[in-house]
């Protein structure tokens, strides 16, 4: 790690206050350069541990760059990862208060809903499915607490930048019917999402490096070193399989998934 406790500490403070004040922070990896991805996790952390003490409780995790695609636009060669707190999560077909975040985004997904304990290291995604109790259609709401562009250097926020962001995350949604992890082939578990009544996007849960429980057991994998696991009645968000889609005020986001029902919000 490059930079020091107090660095780490004083980085998570400046986000939460972004996300309470909603103004946007400067880049995190324009002002440290020097910046490493357990600098970034330890940042995160800090800034959930904050939350954790003013009252909030961790329900979950969610999983982000999935996608082969996006892996090489921010040129890593893995997942991040993000916690889901209480205050995220949100009625199916219910109100989202535009007014609480900065600017949003939408995103479908699975969403895994624990019933034993999962731990690494050597989780596999069979792992997965027998500590799994449903499967779950989602949206994720996306914020971003730090500037996407440097207003000065015209440079894009970095993979440094997103992790200590809480991986963008900002909300969830869960609605249409939970299905039992083996009575579906999750890879072809697909979603038609519409903004406002016209279609936006469209995807495939193979999108999520070929099965979403891999990116499950992928998670688990990576939090044991910490002395974690994921929790019996948590979710997990196992990534997107579409590209995000911009929302604003006004906005009704629906995606619809077949036989397995359809889960929306609106952005009040």
């Amino acid at each position: 790690m490059a930079l020091s406790n107090d660095d780490i500490q004083a980085c998570a403070g400046r986000l939460h206050q972004a996300e309470k004040t909603r103004v946007q922070i400067r880049q995190l990896s324009q002002d440290f350069p020097e910046i490493t991805i357990a600098d970034a996790y330890a940042i995160q952390r800090a800034w959930v541990d904050i939350k954790v003490a003013e009252g909030r409780l961790v329900k979950g995790h969610k999983i982000g760059l999935t996608s082969k695609a996006m892996q090489s636009a921010l040129n890593i060669d893995e997942p991040d990862s993000g916690v889901l707190l209480d205050d995220m999560f949100f009625a199916d077909g219910g109100l989202i208060p535009t007014e609480r975040f900065i600017a949003t985004r939408v995103e479908a997904e699975l969403a895994f809903v624990m019933s034993k304990r999962l731990s690494g290291p050597d989780c596999t995604m069979f792992d997965v499915l027998n500590a799994t109790d449903f499967v779950v259609p989602a949206l994720e709401i996306l914020d971003t607490r730090i500037e996407r562009v440097d207003p000065k250097t015209r440079a894009s926020r970095k993979i440094y930048d997103t992790i200590a962001d809480n991986a963008a995350n900002a909300g969830i949604v869960l609605g249409g019917r939970p299905i039992r992890p083996l009575d579906a082939d999750l890879r072809w578990i697909g979603a038609l999402c519409f903004r406002n009544g016209q279609i936006e996007e469209t995807g495939l849960a193979a999108g999520v490096l070929n099965h979403p429980a891999t990116s499950v057991a992928w998670l688990a994998n990576k939090i044991a070193p910490l002395g974690l696991a994921l929790e019996p009645g948590q979710v997990v968000l196992a990534g997107s399989f579409i590209r995000p889609i911009e929302t604003r005020k006004g906005d009704t986001i629906q995606a619809d998934y077949g036989a397995y029902g359809s889960v929306s919000c609106y952005f009040a």
